[in-house]
């Protein structure tokens, strides 16, 4: 039974609730359900907040992270961190244990096999049973202070369970974001109109370096651990340690396996090339490591790498599968999108079962025919590409896929666009995903920004009819919302809050916004600097707004065709009778000149601002941003995870690489 005595009930429900932590993201066995768990952690919150006194930074309620988090110190590793010698064949393993029983004079030895997860590397300190520092991977020398942002992650112990372990070490392992996180991030991200992450990888790297440990806590970060290191470790080999660790509460990878010959290495091998694809997390390879740790310190180190332990890197994942059938999709610009779907395979841990095929001209070039077998990879390792086709597997009746010469979705005949391999649809205005597209774009976070809107209300809004265009937004009413299925109270007056708060979006956005073709963030800016008022924008001519740097005739054709259609200017008088800015843009401003003629290329991620506003930043002080690497750039502007392809260009080219604190000393924001 629960004890009388608050401050005893306290310590018994931090007890009780690391236990089923443990036991949900560790163990994968939950004793309780969600709504249980739910309710000890409210009533610890409850009795910490009238307890003060007996406040814990690693009570299970500090789980949820907070939105007061400070930049990141660097320390020194107290043992460096070494990456590990890459190997791409199973000869080339089988080179490395024959290197290690040479190095070893014959004496007998035994392999730990572990899986490589693709994540990002954490050290961590434990002192006394309770976790005191978590430190990145850093240069390897040194690295990032992160605890605040590892204490949200439910699957690392904050304090040890068991007994036995020494009074201080450190535990390595891999931050990852399961798969599972990672599509759900980026859905987000894509509906926000936001850069996706090409990977988890750096989703999990970019998600630990954010400033508000908040934030964190929500996107999912799991964590494996792969190595003990200490003065006084339990045992005399790295797998008991590992399983010892395990029973401590860390979460220690059941793959790891003991092996005992070259041919198991080479089973070992075989076996995870294909079942790793089972796995919820990114994996890119194998590990091997000498079990004992006497033997390791014999073998030593290289200059990078421990002589000891070895990567095996898995081969770029391919798959083979049926088409079932070419859909035709229409996008907001009218623009006709081939997509393959597909027999559902199974591909870098993600069931794909489309892929887009984007225009006629390539469905002709792959040769494309009903019911082929296509061959799929995964583009930067989220998107899904047809790369060929098995014609040895073709049906000998199998008619070749021919685009579609009427909208599939209202029937008008298609027009081509000129100079381009893409096919449109010219019912700007009568077409439904043309129309339920402009709105779903029009509410994106980066143009009005309105909560409670996303792609299917945008979809339902248009279906129902209240909604046939963005003007209609700014007629909506609680009572219309509250007919729509799924709408209460809460999220009607929502939709109605965000419309409101829409009202005070800049110009230059509400630009972006139109869904004007060839107006994007970036030509939405320059055109609001040019032409300060919606007036002065709808009456320029084709050669104005082509005199605008930046501004070619193609850009400056469509805007003057789009505000020379009488539906276009009567939706733009609507949203200017509802409140719309349309005029006063901060897009003008500058806050100095320091960055004039200078043009920058911005990679990676950052800590202290977000890539927009960086971008923002460059052009406020007179910059320019630029999204390719040439003789012209001037400055690449460098965060975390920079693209190693962009970082070799950069070098060969001899331009400057700065860092986060440089830019600001530059603009003058050290501080």
């Amino acid at each position: 039974m629960p004890t009388s005595d608050p401050r005893q009930r306290i310590l018994e429900l931090r007890d009780e609730l690391n236990r089923h932590n443990h036991n949900y993201y560790v163990l994968n066995s939950p004793e309780i359900s969600d709504r249980e768990f739910d309710s000890l952690i409210k009533e610890l919150a409850e009795l910490e907040e009238k307890y003060p006194d007996m406040s814990d930074e690693l009570s299970p309620t500090r789980r949820v992270g907070s939105d007061l988090t400070d930049g990141f110190e660097q320390i020194a590793h107290i043992y460096p961190m070494l990456s590990l010698s890459n190997t791409y064949s199973i000869e080339e393993v089988d080179e490395w244990f024959a290197r290690v029983r040479s190095g070893l004079g014959g004496e007998k030895f035994e392999i730990t096999g572990e899986m490589k997860y693709d994540g990002t590397s954490i050290s961590l300190i434990y002192e006394h049973g309770k976790l005191i520092r978590a430190v990145t991977r850093g240069d390897g020398e040194k690295g990032d202070i992160v605890t605040e942002n590892v204490k949200t992650i439910k699957s690392i112990p904050l304090k040890l369970q068991g007994s036995g372990w020494p009074d201080l070490f450190e535990i390595r392992g891999e931050i990852l974001m399961p798969w599972e996180a990672f599509e759900r991030l980026n859905k987000e991200r894509e509906f926000n109109e936001e850069p996706l992450f090409a990977n988890p990888r750096n989703a999990a790297s970019g998600t630990l370096k954010m400033l508000n440990s908040r934030e964190v806590a929500k996107r999912g970060l799991d964590a494996y651990f792969y190595y003990l290191l200490g003065p006084e470790l339990p045992y005399d080999n790295h797998f008991d340690n590992m399983m010892a660790a395990r029973e401590w509460g860390f979460k220690v990878s059941e793959i790891m396996t003991l092996l005992t010959s070259i041919e198991k290495v080479d089973e070992f091998i075989s076996h995870w090339d294909s079942a790793r694809r089972e796995l919820p997390v990114a994996t890119d390879g194998l590990v091997f490591k000498v079990n004992n740790l006497r033997q390791q310190l014999n073998l030593g180190y290289t200059a990078k790498s421990p002589r000891w332990a070895i990567a095996y890197k898995f081969p770029a994942e391919k798959a083979l599968t049926r088409l079932r059938y070419v859909s035709f999709e229409v996008g907001r610009m009218g623009i006709i999108t081939p997509v393959a779907n597909l027999e559902p395979v199974l591909l870098s841990g993600t069931i794909v079962k489309r892929a887009s095929l984007h225009n006629e001209d390539i469905i002709k070039t792959l040769g494309i025919h009903e019911n082929d077998l296509l061959y799929v990879e995964k583009g930067g390792e989220i998107i899904p590409k047809i790369t060929g086709v098995d014609e040895n597997g073709r049906d000998a009746d199998a008619e070749p896929i021919k685009f579609v010469t009427r909208c599939p979705a209202c029937g008008t005949p298609l027009v081509r666009v000129e100079g381009e391999a893409s096919w449109l649809c010219p019912n700007k205005f009568g077409c439904p995903p043309q129309i339920a597209g402009r709105v779903e774009h029009f509410v994106g976070r980066k143009m009005m920004n309105i909560d409670g809107i996303g792609e299917e209300t945008s979809q339902q809004l248009f279906a129902s009819g209240i909604v046939r265009n963005i003007a209609d937004l700014y007629d909506l009413t609680k009572e219309k919302l509250l007919t729509l299925e799924g709408f209460g109270q809460k999220s009607a007056d929502r939709v109605l809050e965000g419309l409101e708060a829409s009202r005070n979006i800049p110009y230059d956005r509400v630009i972006y916004a139109l869904s004007i073709p060839f107006v994007g963030d970036t030509v939405a800016k320059k055109v609001a600097k040019a032409f300060p008022d919606i007036d002065s924008l709808m009456n320029a001519t084709a050669e104005e707004l082509a005199s605008v740097k930046d501004i070619g005739p193609r850009i400056a054709e469509s805007i003057v065709e789009y505000f020379g259609n009488p539906i276009n200017r009567e939706i733009v008088a609507r949203l200017r009778n509802a409140g719309l800015q349309f005029s006063g843009t901060d897009a003008g401003e500058s806050l100095s000149d320091v960055l004039a003629g200078k043009t920058f290329v911005i990679s990676g991620t950052f800590a202290h601002h977000s890539r927009d506003e960086y971008k923002r930043l460059i052009e406020l002080h007179g910059g320019k941003n630029v999204s390719s690497i040439s003789k012209k750039t001037d400055y690449v502007f460098a965060g975390e995870n920079m693209g190693p392809a962009k970082l070799e260009k950069a070098t060969n080219l001899g331009i400057p690489i700065i860092d986060e604190n440089t830019f600001l000393e530059m603009i003058g924001e050290k501080n």
